[in-house]
């Protein structure tokens, strides 16, 4: 009798596990009266669709629960020739507690959203993704199994209505925002997502197992679309732009114009060329006193080098901060003679980028830039004549990538990059090899690459990397075991970037995750990290360390991550000395970070890391402070501060050459930036912005060392001379921007910069702020116009 008892739990986890299990079907009902976009959803074409979505199931943080009646969510879909449309009905039983903050587009904020995941190939590996909030901002991105790429923007239209039940959603977004395969009928991937932000809760329409680590190949099926007749993917994007810029010695006045042009090849395949280029308007770089023996990586903000670059950056081969950046040589120079004039950038000409995929899965980018010949003026001192050297010479870029897709999660790739200088100059070549192979239930991973480096140079060099990653990928319990290998010339450089080099290391990392909330946490992480890095040549080690990692949760919202890291053994950094075959003694050190972030959902938030390192060496320490504020006076206002403080007492470093000797310094740190930054909206679709950084940092030489033969630093009492350092870095951008019609957008921008450097340790932090604005400060006014115009929609007008 018991056995019969138990019958309808046995069929109930079946049901369950098999529903979860098997992909949800959708079914687009082609339209017959124009859609308009204005949340209503009043069309009879929505009324006659009998095919809804519904019955969300949480994705996190509680994985697998059922969606209450309260909360219940359908969603429609539409299409015609141009278009996909669809509305989403979102009940809320509290509607007065949605939250809707208005943010610039691609901020989330503090609101509920709803968004739709297309993958017009079905092949379980890229998604194009469109958000909307409550507020009515619009989110976008390229989504991978690693990465989600919203530097990716596209031209789509949405609405949103607060009801008395909850909230709506009209989207349209048409076919020249995704990519698809040439086939009469369609059956592409498709998900939609719910964030309720109060709760802190996501619920997709397909149950996405976090058990399982690929996401984008869990998602349901998109039928019914047959038979499109798409439009010309053709559209132009004229920009015009006046700038008025004044320091002290000058001021000038430019105007710029251009146009960007986007052509669909086919229903898969884009091209984008970007002619007369102007980037006036990008974000700062964050200047810092760079004190390493590399140069600093800076952020891309140039929308072309950041937009749907995803197959470009396969094999992580592509800094495209190379394309238009500082020139690749130092001029020479004789007795008497100096360099008044260095150019801090290359400009450029014109970039152009063809990128898709085939119906087959074959993903194909090619990427082409070319740069100006650059020069710098040298002047000689006895003649007080000038003269002209080239120091980068017409340059061509080049990124070429085949990306093979298979079995829904898998994929093989070759990448080339080359960089052609005219004339005598450095020339460069990389090619490499890669896969990426799962298991068919997503439970196992194999990752490997092969990469050449071909350098044509006075003396040409050659060089290769090789790797191996295995993981486990699902479950509560996975781990992750690599090994890599560097050759002595392994050089990519001129288009990409690397500061490592002739070595082989291994590392093997286990962790522990929570699947579902428990009384305390909401989600749960524990890491353990082995990773050992011996250099080639000398067999010395360079890396060794062990790091436990913790990130969690809480049932309340808060977040916090804790990291221990211990370097158990003496090890020799390669780089420092900045002498090829020097290296000096890095000792035993004990680090750690505590890192917290409260609830988001309150008016008040707070971010706190507290960090410190300990050095086996008498009295070197590193402790660190970041603190973060925000407040969020209403859904249209808010203002963020952020410190971030790090004192390095008895640190070590190169600092000279003599004839005989390279000469280190024990010194004393402080680097201290301060961020401030506050929005104002005034629409979903118009905001004022400001940022504005302050950078300060010295370092404060106590003695004098010489690098031994052996990689130990004796006291030197004979070198004397000032290399001390003390740098000020300030920046401000006030702007408005207006997007008055898709893809089209009115930007304001006032911009004040400086710095200033000198050899004189300056610790008083007033001293310092009036010091660099009593410098040569920069101010430029710029006005910029980009309009979007669709092909389409003008073809018959002329």
């Amino acid at each position: 009798m018991s056995k019969f008892y138990y019958l309808p739990l046995y069929f109930l986890i079946f049901f369950n596990f098999t529903a979860f299990s098997q992909k949800k079907s959708l079914k687009a009902k082609s339209i017959t009266e124009n859609i308009t976009i204005d949340g209503k959803i009043i069309e009879d074409d929505w009324k006659a669709n009998t095919e809804i979505a519904t019955d969300f199931i949480m994705f996190e943080p509680d994985n697998g629960k059922a969606i209450s009646e309260n909360k219940k969510t359908e969603v429609k879909v539409l299409y015609d020739n141009d278009a996909i449309y669809i509305s989403a009905i979102l009940y809320d039983n509290e509607p007065q507690k949605i939250q809707k903050e208005i943010t610039n587009r691609d901020v989330f904020g503090v609101s509920d959203h709803f968004s739709v995941f297309i993958n017009g190939f079905n092949d379980g590996q890229q998604d194009f993704r469109f958000y909307v909030s409550a507020a009515g901002v619009q989110m976008d991105c390229l989504a991978t199994k690693d990465n989600e790429d919203f530097a990716w923007d596209a031209i789509w239209d949405s609405k949103v209505a607060i009801t008395d039940f909850g909230w709506v959603v009209e989207m349209k977004i048409p076919y020249a925002a995704l990519r698809f395969s040439n086939t009469q009928k369609q059956i592409w991937g498709l998900n939609f997502m719910r964030e309720i932000k109060r709760d802190v809760q996501k619920y997709t329409w397909n149950h996405v197992d976090t058990k399982i680590g690929a996401v984008i190949a869990q998602a349901g099926i998109l039928e019914g679309i047959e038979n499109m007749k798409t439009a010309t993917r053709l559209f132009f994007i004229p920009y015009t732009s006046a700038y008025y810029q004044e320091d002290d010695f000058a001021s000038d006045r430019t105007f710029k114009a251009g146009l960007d042009i986007k052509y669909g090849i086919n229903d898969s395949f884009t091209l984008d060329a970007i002619l007369v280029p102007d980037f006036g308007q990008t974000r700062f770089d964050n200047a810092i006193l760079n004190l390493e023996p590399f140069e600093q990586k800076l952020e891309e903000n140039r929308p072309f080098f950041t937009e749907g670059t995803n197959l470009f950056s396969i094999g992580n081969l592509f800094y495209s901060r190379r394309i238009g950046g500082a020139p690749s040589t130092e001029p020479g120079t004789v007795t008497n003679e100096e360099v008044t004039n260095y150019p801090s950038k290359v400009d450029l000409i014109n970039a152009v980028k063809v990128s898709g995929r085939t119906e087959n899965g074959l993903g194909i980018g090619f990427l082409n830039a070319v740069t100006k010949k650059t020069y710098a003026t040298i002047l000689n001192n006895e003649t007080n004549e000038t003269r002209k050297e080239v120091v980068e010479p017409l340059t061509n870029y080049n990124v070429l990538v085949f990306d093979q897709r298979f079995r829904q999660n898998s994929s093989v790739s070759f990448v080339n990059t080359n960089t052609t200088r005219n004339g005598s100059f450095r020339d460069a070549n990389v090619s490499a090899l890669l896969f990426d192979l799962s298991t068919k239930a997503n439970s196992y991973n194999l990752y490997g690459d092969f990469k050449y480096s071909s350098i044509n140079d006075i003396e040409d060099y050659n060089g290769f990397k090789a790797g191996l990653n295995f993981a486990k990928t699902s479950g509560r319990y996975r781990y992750l075991f690599t090994g890599k290998y560097l050759s002595k010339n392994y050089d990519i450089n001129d288009l990409g970037i690397i500061f490592y080099n002739n070595y082989h290391g291994a590392s093997a990392n286990v962790s522990y995750r929570i699947l579902n909330p428990t009384t305390l946490f909401n989600k749960f992480r524990i890491e353990q990290e082995l990773n050992f890095e011996s250099q080639n040549t000398t067999g010395k080690i360079q890396e060794a360390w062990y790091k436990t990692l913790i990130k969690a949760s809480t049932i309340n919202n808060h977040y916090i991550e804790f990291a221990l890291i211990a370097n158990p053994l003496e090890k020799f950094d390669f780089y420092e000395p900045r002498n090829y075959g020097s290296y000096v003694h890095i000792p035993k050190s004990v680090s750690s970070y505590l890192g917290i972030e409260s609830d988001r959902n309150h008016p008040l938030t707070i971010d706190a890391t507290l960090s410190g390192a300990k050095f086996d060496e008498d009295g070197r320490i590193t402790y660190g402070v970041a603190v973060r504020p925000k407040y969020r006076f209403n859904d249209k206002l808010s203002l963020e501060y952020t410190l971030d403080y790090t004192h390095k007492k008895n640190d070590r470093g190169w600092v000279a050459f003599t004839d005989t000797d390279i000469i280190f310094a024990q010194r004393n740190r402080e680097i201290a930036q301060h961020d401030f930054t506050g929005k104002y909206a005034l629409s979903n679709k118009m905001t004022l912005n400001l940022t504005a950084r302050y950078y300060w940092s010295y370092s404060e030489n106590q003695k004098f060392l010489t690098l031994q033969n052996n990689g130990y630093l004796v006291q030197n009492d004979d070198y004397s001379l000032n290399k001390n350092r003390n740098f000020n870095s300030w920046n401000f951008d006030l702007s408005y921007s207006w997007w008055f019609a898709p893809g089209s957008e009115l930007s304001i921008l006032y911009r004040n910069y400086a710095q200033e450097s000198t050899r004189d340790v300056e610790k008083n932090l007033n001293t310092n702020l009036k010091n660099v604005f009593n410098s040569n400060m920069t101010n430029i006014f710029s006005i910029s116009l980009r309009y979007f115009i669709d092909y389409n929609s003008v073809k018959n007008k002329f």
